[in-house]
C-alpha cells in the first residue's frame, strides 16, 4: 500500500447519469409527501426502492415496509411501491378495508398494459425477467394464464407457446441492454414470427447508465458500482463494468464497504449508482477515495436527463377519511 501512494496518476471517472431515477424519486418523495400528509404510520408493500439507505431513512420518518397486504391493520393507508403489483394485491387490499397510494414507476405500468393488452388479444407472452423480482411476479400477475417468464437466452430452449404467429415479447424494465437483445436473438430463432412490444421496455435510466458504464468501464482498472444487493438495475452495472473491459468491478452499499485491497495497483477507478441510490452515498465513496489519493475527478456523459413524473393523484385526496369511512362501512354492515 505505501508504494501505491506514490503514483501520481490517479483518477476517478464518474457516470452521469447516475442515481436516482425519475420513477424512484417520484416513490420516495410519495412516500415522505404522505408522511407529511397524514402522519405516520404510512405502511409500504415492498420495499418502496431496492436501496437499504432510502428504506431506514423513511423507516426513521415513520413509513412501515410490510412483505404482505395482509400485514397492515384494517382502516390503515398502504403504498404500492415502484415496481408495481399485480391485481390481485389491489383486490387484497380492498378487502382489508385500506387506503391505497400506488407509487409505481409510469414505465413499470406501460409494460402492464402492454400485458393485458396482448392477453386481450390472445397472444403468448415471454417475459423477459429474473424470477422471483417483484416487477416480474406484478407484470405476471396482469394476464398469468398468457405469461411466460424466459430467464436469460438459456432459459428459450424450455419455452413453449400455443401458436407461433401470435406470440410477443416484454421485458423487466431493469434489465441488462446487451443480455436481453441476446435473449430476443434467440427467441426470434425459434419463433421467427415473434413481435416486439411498440416500445422498448427497458427503461430509458437504466440505458443510460449501462451506457456511460459501458464507456467508462474500458479506461477504469476498477468499478465501485454503489446500490444495494437487491437491486436488479445495479448488479447488472457491475456485470456491464467487466464486459467492458474493467479489471474488477464491486457492488456496495456505503464507502465503509470498499476494501483498500481492491486498490492495489490500480490507477483508474470507475464510480457510478444504480437508480434507486441518493446522491449523498456516492458522494461519500468520492470522499473516500479522495482520502486514499484519488482526487481528481472526471465526469464521463452518455446522456441528459430530464425526464420528471407527476406525483401518484392519491396524494391529492385525503385518505386517512377514505380508510375511517370504509372501517365505518363494515361496522354498518354487520
Amino acid at each position: 500500500m505505501v508504494g501505491m501512494t506514490a503514483s501520481p496518476s490517479r483518477k476517478v471517472l464518474l457516470a452521469a447519469p447516475r442515481g436516482y431515477c425519475a420513477g424512484v424519486d417520484r416513490a420516495v418523495i410519495a412516500v415522505e409527501k404522505a408522511l407529511e400528509q397524514y402522519g405516520a404510520p404510512i405502511y409500504v408493500r415492498h420495499e418502496i426502492v431496492h436501496n437499504k439507505y432510502v428504506v431506514q431513512t423513511l423507516e426513521r420518518k415513520g413509513a412501515i415496509f410490510v412483505e404482505q397486504t395482509a400485514e397492515v391493520p384494517e382502516g390503515s393507508i398502504v403504498m404500492f411501491s415502484a415496481h408495481g403489483v399485480a391485481p390481485v394485491v389491489h383486490e387484497e387490499a380492498a378487502k382489508g378495508k385500506l387506503a391505497t397510494i400506488d407509487a409505481t414507476c409510469p414505465l413499470v405500468t406501460k409494460v402492464h398494459k402492454e400485458a393485458v393488452r396482448f392477453a386481450n388479444d390472445d397472444y403468448d407472452i415471454l417475459l423477459i425477467g429474473h424470477e422471483g423480482h417483484e416487477e416480474v411476479i406484478g407484470t405476471s400477475g396482469e394476464a398469468p394464464d398468457h405469461i411466460t417468464l424466459v430467464d436469460g437466452p438459456e432459459d428459450v430452449a424450455n419455452v413453449e407457446v400455443r401458436d407461433p404467429s401470435k406470440v410477443v415479447w416484454l421485458s423487466q424494465t431493469t434489465l441488462s441492454v446487451d443480455e436481453t437483445m441476446e435473449t430476443v436473438d434467440a427467441l426470434k430463432e425459434k419463433f421467427p414470427q415473434l413481435i416486439s412490444p411498440p416500445s422498448d421496455d427497458i427503461c430509458y435510466a437504466t440505458q443510460n447508465r449501462q451506457l456511460a458504464v459501458k464507456q467508462m468501464g474500458a479506461e477504469a482498472d476498477l468499478v465501485i458500482v454503489v446500490g444495494s444487493r437487491n437491486s436488479s438495475n445495479s448488479k447488472r452495472l457491475v456485470e456491464v463494468a467487466k464486459l467492458a473491459g474493467a479489471r474488477e468491478a464491486y457492488l456496495v452499499d456505503f464507502a465503509e464497504e470498499i476494501d483498500e485491497a481492491w486498490l492495489e495497483g490500480v490507477a483508474t477507478v470507475g464510480v457510478t449508482s444504480g437508480a434507486s441510490v441518493p446522491e449523498v452515498l456516492v458522494e461519500g465513496v468520492l470522499e473516500w477515495l479522495a482520502g486514499r489519493g484519488f482526487e481528481d475527478v472526471e465526469i464521463v456523459k452518455a446522456a441528459e436527463e430530464s425526464i420528471t413524473f407527476s406525483l401518484p393523484k392519491e396524494l391529492r385526496r385525503d385518505l386517512r377519511d377514505e380508510a375511517a369511512a370504509l372501517i365505518a362501512e363494515r361496522t354498518e354492515g354487520k
